[in-house]
């Protein structure tokens, strides 16, 4: 229980990187960004592929087809929008929006994976659920706040932001589940062989929207220059770093902690992804968070502390007690 959280930790704080590269290049389109952050991933794990390559030919047409979604859904849809919405909104209400994560994936798992993971009782669980809802309202609110003082806040921009955002949610309540699936089911496969064939699968699909944003761009008259934009040098470097760190490593820590946790404590330990991400946030901006965004990451750690807490039970016995 303890390895699979420690996993989680770390990958929670590679995957927050990805909420800050949005604001240190602003000025790239987010397809652009979430094209070349998995270009970069793709290319990482190439060579990983040849280091690993026998185990990857164990894996069969079917297993390549669903890190293909995986990799469609779960990598590139998911950080096109939600690039874009830390673009219109800032990293803040995107991140908070994210951070429903825990309490959303939690739910959907217990109703969906309860015979193969153990049922988590609802009584045990809800009060961790309700920390973790106490701490995101918290910070969320600070935020909003934040935002309404500000003299020429865009607040069609912001709900389009908190849209697209909603939109990531999605693919992210998605991809732990279908990830967590063949993992759970593959016992015997290493972790790390997996996010390296998530990569290998990201690659064409990567590099073909790369190409097809190109030509869409150059056909439309775009100003914007591509293919590497008005700072390549910065955005080779950062797609490079969110690649590696965010994209394999992270995957590779998410996948590790799959494989010890049941699905719906470790949708909870995404909430370490919030955290990263807020604090990643407040130091670009230069800024300590005030009291109200503080409390709220208490509550939230609170509610990871009490979920890890949380033993599983077997259907079985759950349905025995209630005849």
């Amino acid at each position: 229980m303890w390895t699979g959280t420690l996993y989680a930790l770390v990958a929670g704080l590679m995957w927050g990187l990805v909420f800050v590269g949005p604001l240190l290049v602003p000025e790239y389109p987010a397809a652009l960004q979430s094209v070349g952050r998995y270009l970069a991933f793709g290319l990482i794990a190439l060579p990983l592929a040849w280091l690993d390559r026998a185990a990857l030919r164990q894996l069969s047409r079917a297993d390549w087809l669903e890190a293909l979604k995986l990799a469609a859904v779960g990598n590139l849809l998911y950080y096109v929008c939600l690039a874009a919405a830390i673009q219109r909104a800032g990293a803040p209400l995107p991140t908070m929006i994210i951070g429903t994560l825990p309490v959303v994936i939690a739910i959907a798992a217990n109703l969906r994976n309860a015979r193969r993971d153990g049922h988590l009782p609802w009584a045990r669980l809800a009060p961790s659920l309700l920390l973790i809802t106490a701490g995101i309202a918290c910070v969320n609110q600070a935020e909003l706040a934040a935002m309404r003082a500000q003299d020429h806040a865009d607040l069609l921009r912001y709900a389009t932001g908190a849209l697209l955002a909603l939109v990531s949610m999605a693919c992210w309540t998605w991809y732990p589940l279908r990830n967590a699936d063949w993992l759970r089911h593959h016992p015997g496969r290493n972790p790390r062989t997996w996010a390296t064939a998530q990569g290998v699968a990201t690659l064409p699909l990567a590099l073909t929207g790369y190409v097809l944003l190109w030509l869409g761009m150059h056909a439309s008259g775009s100003a914007f220059p591509m293919p590497l934009g008005p700072r390549p040098v910065v955005f080779i470097t950062l797609m490079a770093a969110i690649g590696l760190f965010a994209s394999w490593l992270g995957t590779t820590c998410w996948n590790e902690a799959s494989q010890r946790l049941p699905t719906a404590i470790a949708g909870q330990l995404i909430v370490f992804e919030t955290l990263a991400a807020l604090s990643y946030a407040f130091v670009l901006r230069g800024k300590l968070p005030g009291a109200q965004t503080m409390l709220g990451v208490v509550l939230l750690v609170a509610g990871v502390a009490w979920a890890a807490r949380v033993k599983p039970v077997p259907v079985d016995c759950v349905e025995a007690e209630r005849f």
